[in-house]
Formats: C-alpha cells, sequence, structure tokens
C-alpha cells in the first residue's frame, strides 16, 4: 500500500450518503472532478480510518485525518500510478492487499452508448476497432466510473457524464459497473 495521497474528506462538504462505502465512492469521484477530464485510471486503498489512526498516527497526520471516524470511516489512499500500455484487466490481477486494506477503489474513463445503439455495432470487431468506432459514434458519452469494494463483498460504484460535471448529478448505487467491481473483488482473493 502506498501512501501517496488521499483525497481530501468530503465528508463535512461534500453529499450526505447512507454507508460509508457510499461515502467514500463519493469522496473520490469529488476529487477525480478537482482534477479534470482525460486522465488515466486511478487506484486506492480503502483503510479503516480509527485502525489507521492508531497503528500509523504518523501516516494519518500526514492525510490530515482530524480524529472524527463518523464523518468518514473509510479513507482512500491512492496508490502509484498505474503502468501505462498495461491493460486494466491484467493490472488488476497482479495486485494483492495486505490485511490492513479493507477495500479497494478504482476510477476511470470510458465512452459509452446507449442501448439502442447495441443493434448498430458492426459484426467481427476487435476490441481497438469497436473502441474507435465508438468514439465517432454520434451518440456516445463520456463517463467517470469509480468503483469501489470491500473485503467482505460491499459494492459501490459513482457514474458521472462529463457533458453533465455536477456533484448532482452523479449516478450511485451497487450494481452500475459490475465486471469492475468483479474485477476488484478478485484483488482480495488468495
Amino acid at each position: 500500500m502506498s501512501n501517496e495521497s488521499s483525497p481530501p474528506s468530503s465528508a463535512a462538504s461534500g453529499p450526505i450518503a447512507a454507508s460509508p462505502l457510499t461515502r467514500a465512492v463519493l469522496e473520490i469521484d469529488e476529487y477525480a472532478a478537482t482534477l479534470g477530464w482525460d486522465l488515466p485510471a486511478r487506484l486506492f486503498a480503502l483503510v479503516d480510518t480509527a485502525r489507521l489512526r492508531s497503528q500509523e498516527p504518523g501516516l494519518a497526520e500526514q492525510l490530515g485525518l482530524s480524529g472524527d471516524e463518523a464523518a468518514a470511516p473509510l479513507t482512500p489512499i491512492e496508490q502509484d500510478e498505474i503502468p501505462a500500455g498495461t491493460p486494466l484487466d491484467e493490472f488488476l490481477a497482479t495486485i494483492a492487499w495486505p490485511d490492513a486494506v479493507a477495500g479497494c477503489a478504482l476510477t476511470v474513463e470510458r465512452q459509452m452508448l446507449p442501448p439502442t445503439a447495441e443493434a448498430s455495432v458492426p459484426d467481427n470487431l476487435d476490441k481497438a476497432s469497436l473502441a474507435r468506432w465508438v468514439a465517432k459514434h454520434p451518440d456516445r458519452q463520456e463517463v467517470r466510473m469509480t468503483v469501489a469494494v470491500l473485503r467482505d463483498g460491499a459494492r459501490e460504484s459513482a457514474l458521472r457524464l462529463r457533458e453533465k460535471d455536477s456533484p448532482t448529478d452523479v449516478l450511485t448505487g451497487p450494481d452500475l459497473v459490475p465486471g469492475l467491481a468483479d474485477a476488484l473483488s478478485a484483488t482480495f482473493e488468495a
């Protein structure tokens, strides 16, 4: 686990969320939004804030953790940059988290099409050709997905469309990006 950086806590200023995992996902989404678009994927370890403060007080102080674990029970800690040119699924398959990590999250940008466009996808396109075809499609949408999982199997996601880049227009839910959630969950399997 790297201690590169932690998104600024949005517990006091950000949206009120029901679960600690939802709050962590929205905190990461808000952090990613401050960085702008057209950026590489970012990986975060999710650690128990109280445990971090008791076991790593210097790191907790460096991250600006105030001691109010109720406001932010999970602390996202951004990991080292994902190697350029490495497919995301291959990179995730190499990760093994230490026991101190309660969960992990990933934020990634993609282009998507509405379900109505599925019928017009040409047959027999390889991955690169399909990506180029989607990029040229007039109905494509750019989306930032933030997906988080905990060791216990809990999942949460946040989706933000580039054309509606606003904290009030973020869709959340546990099953919005199931494939990515599965891949993140697999990083906890021994």
